[in-house]
């Protein structure tokens, strides 16, 4: 791994994580155009995995910081309720809820993993699956009420919409933000909830099924300044993405967002079908 490619790979990892754009799908169209105009090829499936670990856990930590202070008292006050056996406090209730989330997730991603895996290869498909990103904001708006909160039922669809998000091209944040505009919460609750929720997702992602496949012996080999450097990149741009999104949400549209799903997905749609047909 080039160390300019791992820098630019962990800016759209940071950057792209948090916003309703698909990481994947900007992941895959980095890596192709990194390979296109540097003639170089793609990277070892082992250096791959490695590296997708790394900035992986780096958005992780951006959202865990970021959220630190709302965190702690989340979890407190989870805590005082479990004693208090108060199992309708705000707090409570919120854990119980991303815990419902997370374990639906799962259950989906473990459903869906291989049978998605071979899509990375299929930019194209990518492409279709992000512009139907950009219909489901585009629609999200047209819902929105913004006067609920967030409840069982909504946790569950949400935990559903965030499996279906292992298709790449289908963005985490975006169907999850979407889900919750469906469903009448406001923009910022939407957003906090996609946050929070990411945490065990992430973690999931960056740990338990990567570290299944990865062949230890082989990480001496890799050009690990490169992967710190572009960690990095990703935990700064993931931080910053963050916090300027969290302050936007309120006052934008996701209208914006499903506007640029629409236009990246068919430029990129359009090279990838002049490229493969040079």
């Amino acid at each position: 791994m080039q160390t300019i490619q791992a820098v630019i790979t962990g800016a759209v990892q940071g950057l792209s994580e948090f916003l309703p754009i698909s990481s994947s799908a900007h992941i895959v169209f980095s890596n192709k155009l990194y390979s296109l105009v540097t003639n170089s090829g793609v990277l070892a499936h082992q250096e791959e995995i490695f590296f997708d670990i790394l900035v992986h856990l780096a958005t992780l930590a951006a959202v865990v910081i970021y959220f630190y202070n709302d965190l702690k008292t989340i979890i407190k006050g989870f805590f005082i309720a479990l004693r208090e056996k108060n199992y309708n406090s705000e707090n409570y209730q919120l854990i119980t809820y991303i815990l419902i989330t997370t374990i639906i997730t799962g259950i989906i991603g473990l459903i869906l993993k291989k049978p998605t895996e071979s899509l990375i290869e299929s930019p194209k498909i990518i492409c279709i699956l992000l512009f139907i990103t950009g219909l489901v904001l585009f629609f999200s708006e047209k819902k929105y009420s913004g006067n609920e909160k967030i409840s069982l039922k909504k946790a569950v669809l949400i935990g559903i919409s965030q499996g279906l998000a292992i298709f790449p091209g289908f963005s985490r944040s975006g169907l999850t933000l979407a889900c919750s505009l469906f469903q009448g919460l406001d923009r910022v609750s939407a957003a906090r909830f996609s946050f929070l929720a990411s945490i065990p997702v992430i973690l999931l992602a960056s740990l338990v099924y990567p570290l299944m496949e990865l062949d230890f012996t082989q990480i001496a080999n890799f050009n690990l300044k490169a992967m710190f450097l572009g960690s990095l990149t990703s935990f700064i741009v993931g931080y910053l993405c963050i916090k300027y999104f969290m302050q936007l949400i309120s006052k934008i549209s996701l209208k914006g967002f499903s506007y640029y799903c629409f236009i990246i997905s068919i430029v990129m749609f359009l090279l990838f079908q002049f490229y493969y047909h040079m």
